[in-house]
């Protein structure tokens, strides 16, 4: 798959942004709006339906109905209107900010914190915070946020600073080439490493979910095990792609939910004969136990490598430390 800015739009904050895509073997056969809803991962699908309806989506320089099934190496185009400025007030929030130049920024986002305004939450956000820290963003769209962390979701986060870098730094994350590494506590102890390669989409009974589903969107996650505890496994993972809820719902349908999840399953399951510490420290951890540790990509205007990690929140160095010694005062059989 490859997707790209329009190189021949003028380099303006104020242009239209153009997007093209080549159908690629994954996409092939799908519906247009599905197509489209791989292809442009940074927009919503409800965005990506109205650009359908409007001819501001179009395959081969022609509309298509949202049902018309797309064919390999055919291209797709779609042209992004004027984002309006943002109308959300900047705030005094502190900021991690791990790397910033003049293109982009990289914050290393605490738990608790929601990245986007919405219904019962206009204050206290990253963008908030973002527009306080650089007005400038209220002309991007999302205030620059490039993808999302979960509210409860700790670490790494990818802000454009410019529509030009917003753009291809969209355009990078679509062909899978920002590489998002994770840290995670799952419960149960894991006895190697592998891949989780299964189709997620809208849970079909719960409108908060994710689950996998046969006939949903490809999601791939890489984990490999770093360290193992007397109930529970600290891992890397890795994304391939970057859906919804993809790394909670993974080790969830492996049967090993993160440590903490209130949303699949994750109990704060003690190991047995537990000391009092131990069962403190569980008891106040109090969201799922993940931590986006690194971020590396192609710098888009110096093309330059660049990897940025964010060290662990205080919460999360407290769990893995008290686990780690919990283990050591009662060694496992496999230890």
């Amino acid at each position: 798959m490859n997707v790209r800015p329009d190189s021949s739009r003028p380099s303006t904050d104020q242009s239209p942004a153009i997007r093209e895509a080549e159908v690629g073997t994954a996409e092939a056969g799908l519906r247009f709006d599905q197509a489209l809803a791989q292809l442009f991962p940074a927009y919503s699908r409800s965005r990506l339906a109205a650009w359908i309806k409007s001819g501001d989506a179009t395959v081969e320089g022609a509309q298509r109905r949202p049902r018309d099934p797309v064919l390999a190496g055919e291209r797709v185009q779609v042209r992004v209107p004027d984002e309006p400025a943002l109308d959300d007030q900047a705030e005094a929030i502190a900021l991690d900010i791990l790397h910033a130049d003049e293109h982009l920024l990289v914050v290393n986002k605490p738990p608790g914190l929601v990245v986007h305004p919405g219904a019962g939450n206009r204050s206290g956000t990253l963008v908030n915070a973002l527009l306080h820290h650089d007005p400038s963003l209220a002309a991007l769209p999302r205030a620059g946020i490039v993808h999302r962390l979960d509210k409860d979701t700790s670490g790494a986060l990818l802000v454009a600073r410019r529509l030009e870098s917003h753009a291809a730094l969209v355009a990078l994350l679509a062909a899978r080439d920002i590489h998002r590494r994770y840290e995670a506590v799952v419960l149960g102890t894991l006895v190697a490493g592998g891949t989780i390669d299964a189709p997620l989409d809208r849970h079909p009974h719960d409108r908060l979910k994710r689950a996998v589903v046969e006939e949903g969107r490809p999601a791939v996650t890489h984990f490999r095990i770093r360290e193992r505890f007397r109930a529970h496994t600290r891992v890397q993972a890795d994304l391939e792609t970057g859906r919804t809820h993809q790394i909670r719902v993974h080790f969830a349908h492996r049967g090993h939910p993160l440590l903490g999840d209130p949303l699949y399953g994750g109990l704060r399951r003690p190991p047995k004969g537990a000391d009092d510490e131990t069962l403190a420290v569980l008891r106040g951890f109090r969201r799922q136990a993940l931590h986006a540790e690194r971020l590396s990509f192609v710098h888009p205007v110096s093309g330059d490598e660049l990897a940025v990690e964010a060290p662990r929140p205080a919460d999360l160095e407290t769990l893995i430390a008290r686990l780690r010694r919990d283990t050591e005062a009662n060694p496992p059989e496999w230890a």
